[in-house]
């Protein structure tokens, strides 16, 4: 695939008189797997969040799949927060009932089998689970929609090494050709064997935006030995 699905040109965002994303542009094609990475207080978070609809009031332009941010754009995008976003109360089956009612994309049974491999069960109560569960139950529905767009915030950040691997594993087994997967994340050793290209976002600004195969192949360097040179860690 290589139709374009972000489209960024000199988008700019302030709250108040700090500026936390100054002049970026940026593409990505449809069928890949992108790595937004940066430290904290960079701007990942605020650029995922004008890219999924929560925060506007932005300048410039941004369209997903050729359409302005809006109604249109979330039918496109699925979304996986850094935070949980189910009520303690529910069972792990009212989740499943709210997301079949919401998008039509959603495959309920995929979504059951990415659960047993994680070995959750619709009976389970929200509250009961460990932060590393309600995670991966999380990414268990956004990744059994049929979205154009998967972004994904800090898929890893909460749970433990042994996990991550199965985790890595799930995204690839359940990502589809047409499909693009945005993932911010600061766990980069862990997960940039599954990108196909990365953006560095440094102090509101992409300072890379390249494919990891001919970053590799001309540094001579990980991914994540670029990252610690460029944010000199």
């Amino acid at each position: 695939m290589s139709d374009t699905i972000i489209k960024a040109t000199g988008l700019n965002k302030s709250f108040g008189n700090k500026q936390v994303l100054k002049n970026v542009s940026f593409t990505c094609k449809g069928g890949s797997i992108v790595g937004l990475l940066g430290p904290n207080g960079s701007g990942k978070t605020t650029l995922i969040k004008i890219l999924t609809g929560l925060i506007t009031g932005y300048e410039g332009d941004v369209q997903i799949n050729g359409h302005a941010i809006g109604v249109k754009t979330k039918e496109t995008v699925s979304f996986l927060p850094d935070e949980p976003y189910f009520a303690d109360w529910m069972k792990v089956k009212d989740a499943l009932h709210i997301f079949a009612d919401l998008y039509r994309d959603f495959d309920y049974m995929r979504c059951l089998e990415i659960m047993q491999r994680f070995q959750i069960d619709e009976r389970m109560r929200i509250k009961t689970m460990s932060k590393g569960t309600k995670e991966k139950f999380q990414l268990a529905l956004v990744m059994s929609r049929h979205a154009k767009l998967i972004v994904l915030d800090e898929p890893i950040g909460g749970v433990d090494p042994a996990a991550r691997e199965v985790i890595l594993d799930t995204i690839l087994s359940n990502y589809r050709e047409d499909q693009t997967i945005l993932i911010a994340t600061h766990l980069i050793a862990d997960i940039e064997r599954i990108f196909d290209s990365v953006l560095f976002i440094k102090n509101g600004e992409i300072i890379l935006d390249d494919n990891v195969e001919e970053l590799r192949s001309e540094t001579n360097k990980s991914i994540d030995e670029l990252f610690r040179e460029k944010f000199k860690y």
